[in-house]
């Protein structure tokens, strides 16, 4: 006695509305999607970066130890440059036009920040009140990777920052992110 069956599949039959009905859900879902990637961008305007240059780098290691006290009593200034992995490093220039912003933003790796002229302002979207600290010429600040901030130039004249990143190698330099509901802007 043979208890295998046979079963025949058929496609299942639609009709005209059903069809348009999956048509227009698709789309919509398409467009919702679509239009949520498009308001959660924060692309910079006033902009211009010129790329010195990018190095590949193994795996660094690099540790100072400087004595800045020569007397009796030694004190040491030190440093330490880690990362485990294959690394890329961006050394850049950015020029910033008064009302400039690079928009909301994240970084894959740390980056060192100085501030050649003009000024900028800083905003990270973890600090609730959403207040920006000003950052003059002549100085500067460390951008650990992973913080999303946005960098503007609320003031009169051009800014010009240089930037220096690490990265891991191949990544992109820069992750848009989506503006914190608590800045408004």
């Amino acid at each position: 006695m043979d208890t295998q069956r046979h079963v025949e599949s058929r496609p299942i039959a639609m009709g005209r509305g059903t069809r348009r009905l999956l048509l227009a859900l698709s789309v919509a879902l398409l467009s919702a999607i679509a239009v949520a990637g498009f308001v959660q961008a924060t692309p910079g305007t006033g902009i211009t970066s010129t790329v010195f240059g990018i190095g590949q780098f193994d795996s660094i290691s690099a540790k100072t130890l400087t004595d800045i006290d020569p007397s009796s009593d030694t004190e040491f200034w030190q440093a330490r440059i880690s990362t485990k992995g294959a690394t890329d490093v961006h050394i850049i220039e950015n020029r910033i036009a008064p009302g400039g912003t690079f928009g909301w933003h994240s970084h894959p790796g740390p980056s060192l920040v100085v501030v050649k002229s003009g000024a900028l302002t800083l905003y990270l979207a973890a600090d609730a009140s959403c207040t920006g600290r000003v950052v003059q010429a002549g100085s500067g600040f460390v951008d650990n990777g992973g913080d999303v901030h946005v960098v503007r130039n609320e003031g009169s004249i051009e800014a010009v920052v240089y930037v220096a990143s690490l990265v891991p190698r191949g990544f992109a330099r820069r992750i848009d992110e989506p503006a914190p509901a608590q800045c408004g802007f």
